[in-house]
Parts: structure tokens; sequence; C-alpha cells
């Protein structure tokens, strides 16, 4: 399965979570910045003003003596702060200063040596900024100790080094846990919220053409996509209408053709012995035949038939008896074998019989003109019809079982004779083999279980 793919539903849904998880926490944090700026806590209230361009400023010259570079930012410190001052040391003794320290702070200014971090006031109390700072400080010149006032105010170029230093150490990190929650939960999340939609995809996969009535559970399925199982389920009831409406009109066309079809048979029957005779009696037995397979489709479909003890030596024996003559009309010699006077089955004579003239007639149609037609009816429960034909490749042996299926378009079948065969033996728990036969040709095995489905 893809990683990723633009079309699924979730990863759809993982991209757009995590966007609007980076929105939100951008505009958290603009929203954030922006009131502490418009507040005046960033520019009022921070005492590293001073400190922090003087500490990007200190450089050293050729003698290793400190000194301050004017970098952009204190040239406006110097322009702001009117009275700057302030007094940079570091432990080699190295001191620079500038400005008067205020006679408040004076004392201060003697006792840095003793002196680590401070943060120093005027007025009693604890303001929120206050008037002084000594603190310790890593620059480009070293480690130094960097004493001065507050005046200075946090530029907006600090502020988003800051911000983006906040980021990397906190925003960053807790956007990814969330990336990766959203990674591993989201999925998991569709999954089950889909599980209704993978029930009803399993059950569309059921459907087929024999298979009606079948609808798709609407059980579990989200509120959203509702609509369209309501939709296939309707247009499967559309279908099943539909189809019904066709079954009916093939079964009564079917009826209907039965009667002038025998009618047309006693006339061609009564006509005197001819090649034309022959051929017409042929046409006519086939049209018999598809008006009967017609409505054993139609009687298979809808009406459930009780099993009884079936013969299958006396269906077999009516069937080569009624197909016998057509046979020897097309140049064929018919051989009838079974291995005992009586073997039975349980099951529905008429569409055994079926079943049994259809492969018959296969093998009339498909023997080739010559030769014999072996019907056979084995103590094993099974009936073999074989003929000395070209044969069925054995990658063609399940094609022609599909309905409406002919291996050779220019045939006279109607391609649904072997589909019905199929299905009268699924019906009584047995099977219809194509293989090895006594002849050369062709060898269907119509295989029964003896039991009633």
């Amino acid at each position: 399965m893809k990683l990723w793919s633009s079309r699924s539903l979730k990863w759809r849904l993982v991209s757009r979570l995590l966007l609007f998880e980076a929105a939100i926490i951008l505009s958290l944090l603009v929203a954030i910045v922006g009131g502490l700026w418009s507040s005046g806590y960033l520019i009022e209230d921070y005492e590293g003003g001073n400190l922090d361009v003087l500490k990007d400023a200190l450089s050293r010259n050729g003698a290793g003596q400190l000194v301050l570079l004017d970098t952009p930012d204190m040239v406006q410190l110097r322009g702001d702060v009117t009275d700057l001052w302030f007094i940079i040391r570091d432990k080699s003794g190295n001191e620079l200063s500038q400005g008067s320290i205020p006679p408040e702070f004076a004392l201060t200014g003697a006792m840095l040596d003793h002196l680590a971090d401070a943060r120093l006031a005027d007025e009693p109390g604890r303001p929120k900024r206050p008037d002084a700072v000594v603190k310790w400080q890593d620059t480009a010149a070293g480690n130094v100790q960097i004493f001065t006032g507050t005046q200075g105010h946090m530029s907006f170029k600090r502020m988003i080094a800051g911000v983006s230093g906040g980021m990397m150490t906190v925003i960053i990190p807790l956007f990814l846990a969330m990336a990766l929650a959203s990674l591993a939960i989201t999925p998991l999340v569709v999954r089950f919220a889909l599980k209704g939609v993978k029930r009803a995809a399993d059950e569309a996969a059921q459907i087929a053409y024999d298979k009606r009535g079948l609808r798709l559970s609407t059980a579990e399925v989200p509120e959203e996509l509702g609509p369209l199982v309501n939709a296939v389920n309707d247009a499967l009831s559309r279908l099943d209408k539909g189809y019904a409406l066709h079954e009916r009109f093939l079964a009564q066309a079917a009826h209907e053709l039965r009667t002038p079809i025998a009618i047309l048979n006693t006339r061609v029957a009564a006509l005197p012995a001819s090649g034309e005779k022959t051929q017409l009696l042929q046409d006519i037995s086939r049209l018999a035949i598809l008006s009967g397979q017609l409505l054993d489709l139609q009687r298979l479909n809808h009406a459930p038939m009780p099993f009884v003890p079936v013969d299958l030596v006396g269906v077999a024996g009516r069937v080569v008896l009624d197909l016998a003559p057509l046979a020897f009309a097309a140049g064929y010699e018919m051989s009838f074998e079974p291995d005992a006077g009586e073997i039975i089955v349980d099951g529905d004579p008429m569409s055994i019989e079926r079943a049994l003239t259809n492969l018959v007639q296969n093998a009339i149609d498909h023997g080739g003109g010559s030769g014999t037609i072996l019907v056979k009816v084995l103590q094993t429960k099974a009936i073999v019809v074989a003929d000395e034909g070209a044969g069925i490749s054995r990658e063609k042996r399940e094609e022609v079982f599909e309905p409406f299926n002919r291996l050779q378009p220019q045939s006279s079948g109607t391609g649904i004779g072997l589909n019905l065969v199929k299905e009268i033996m699924q019906l009584h728990n047995g099977a219809i083999e194509i293989g090895n036969g006594p002849l050369k040709g062709a060898c269907f095995t119509m295989r029964f279980s003896g039991t009633a489905a």
C-alpha cells in the first residue's frame, strides 16, 4: 500500500490537520508577541536594552584592549540615550567605560570585584525594570562583566531573534509532537469511522448478475456517506425491477413460441424426405431447445423446486431417444452405455433432463459432423457425454460456462446452454466437468452428490 496518496481520505485529513495546527500555533505566537509589544512590556519593562547592544558591539583591538565597534545598534543607542554610561571589565583587569555612574550606584561600581549578577533600583520596592544591572556575559571579546543602566529598549530585530530561538526550543518540538500524534491517530480514527463503508464495499463485491435482491448495509456508515449508499441501493432496486421485467418478457416470449414451433415441426415432419427437410428439422429443434432453455432459466431463478428420487438411467435414455434422429441426420452415431439398470439421485427430473439435453445438443453442434456421440451413466452417480470433435482447450474450459459465451462466433448456439447446465448442477450440489474421455473430442461429466440442495 502506498504511504501517501493524494486521493486517500486519511492522508487528506492528516495534511489538513497539520496545516490547521501550524496555523493555530503561528497565530497564537503572533498574538502573544503582538500583545506584549503593544502593551509596552517588551519596550518599557525590558532591562537588557543597553546590555545586549554593548555585548554585541564589544571587541578587542590589536593590543588586546577592549573596544566598542560602531555597530548600527550601538550608534542608535548612543543617539537614543544621551546619558549613556557603562563599565566593562574582564578577568584580566582590562576595563572600558563611558559616562558617569549615577551617584546612587557609585558604591556598586567600587564593589564590582565582589559581584556576579545584580539588579539595582533607585527607589524602594521592586519595579518591573531595575535602573541598573551587573552581569557577566560571553562576548566576542571573551567573558566580561558589564555594569550599565537600563535605558535602552528591545529592538524588533532582537525580538524576532528571541522568538526564533523560542520556536526552535519550544514551538517546533511541540508542533512535531502534535504532528506525530496526528499521523498516528488520524488513520485509526478514519479506519474506525469508515468501518461501515468497508462492510458496504464487501457487500457490493458480492453483487452479481444472478444474485438479485442484495442491498448495501447502512449500519455504521457515516451520515455524510449515507446518501451515496442509499443512492446505490436505489440503483440496485431499479436494476432488479428492470431485470425482472426482462426475464418476464423472455419467459412469456419463450412460452408463446412453443405452440408455433410445435405446429411448424408437425408440418415439416409431414414433408417428403429431403436434405431441406433435414435442415429444417434441425433448425426447428434448435428453436425448441432455445425456448426450453429460456423457460428453464426463468424456472430456476424464481421457483424453488422440490427434489425427488430421479433415475439417471431413465432420464438419459429418454434424452438419447429424443435426440438420436437429430444426431443421425447430422451424420453421427449414438451410443448409450449405462452401468446399471437404475441409478438414483435426489433432484429435479425436468432440470436434469434439460441439462443433459443441452450437453447432447452441444455435442451435435460441435462434434464435427461425424463419429460417435457417447452417453454413459456411471454407477458413481455421474453422466458422461463425449464426442469425437476437435475438443475444448484447457485454457478455454472455464469460459464455455459463462453466459452468452460462444467459443466460435459463427456457431449456431445461443451461448446459454452450458451456463444453464452449470446452474442446474450447482442447484443439485453437484458439478459439471470438462476433461479427457473415452473418445478424442470434448467430454462433459455431470457429477451428482445425491443430496438435495
